[in-house]
């Protein structure tokens, strides 16, 4: 019990310290992601938090391991890819103002049902900040964090330039990030001339990437494959 006691006088002195530097340190955090953002409007980021992430991993196989990415501007990237992802990942992405509440609700639904995190229900914006600043882990903390970020994304860029980080950045196979990389592992080809059906191969891998690099005959993503080449038409791009 004096132990408590003592523990109990020690919060008490030095309660506001136990407060406000934990908050003090949250708030540096937001402000630098705010102002890194606003960097971004007009230069491109080298990397993302996740693209470092996992070059580590591979470098732990492979110390000269290193990562396939070379930065396109958003003209010449393939309309076709465009189009493909935004009927994949996000068919409202041009009308939403970076988050779908009724698509995070679906997933908080069958999250509580599994008892574990299987579901995001994430935006395009949403995969774009978990990217540049967050790890791949899953976890409620980890899901306000993104969306603060998606907030600050949408305040800060037009959705072109939201969609062209995205595209150049997003992860497409094993060590494989951004529409000119992947063109060139799977197609031999740059991300300007993707055809309507390997871009659609390359969005409907976007789920799981390094899975599908690995098993790239998979029914499951022929069929995925066929569906958005059916949806494409409809796709709302940004110019």
């Amino acid at each position: 019990m004096a132990k408590i006691r003592e523990l109990v006088a020690l919060c008490r002195k030095y309660w506001r310290w136990i407060v406000f530097v934990p908050l003090g340190l949250i708030l540096a955090m937001q402000i630098y992601f705010f102002f890194q953002i606003a960097w971004w409007v007009h230069f491109n980021p080298g990397s993302t938090s996740f693209m470092r992430q996992q070059l580590s991993v591979l470098q732990e196989k492979n110390p000269k391991a290193k990562l396939q990415h070379k930065w396109v501007p958003y003209k010449r990237i393939s309309r076709n890819l465009k189009r493909a992802v935004i009927a994949s990942e996000d068919s409202n992405f041009t009308d939403h103002e970076g988050v779908e509440w009724e698509a995070l609700l679906k997933a908080y639904e069958k999250n509580s049902k599994k008892g574990k995190i299987v579901a995001g229900g994430s935006t395009i914006t949403q995969q774009l900040a978990k990217n540049l600043f967050l790890s791949g882990s899953r976890s409620y903390v980890r899901k306000v964090q993104e969306l603060v970020i998606t907030y600050m994304l949408e305040f800060w860029m037009e959705k072109e330039r939201i969609f062209e980080l995205y595209l150049n950045l997003v992860e497409f196979g094993t060590g494989v990030f951004g529409a000119e990389a992947a063109a060139r592992h799977y197609y031999g080809t740059s991300a300007a001339n993707l055809s309507a059906g390997q871009a659609a191969r390359l969005a409907a891998m976007l789920p799981k990437p390094r899975y599908f690099d690995s098993h790239r005959n998979s029914a499951y993503l022929m069929r995925r494959t066929s569906l958005i080449l059916r949806r494409m038409g409809s796709a709302d791009v940004p110019r």
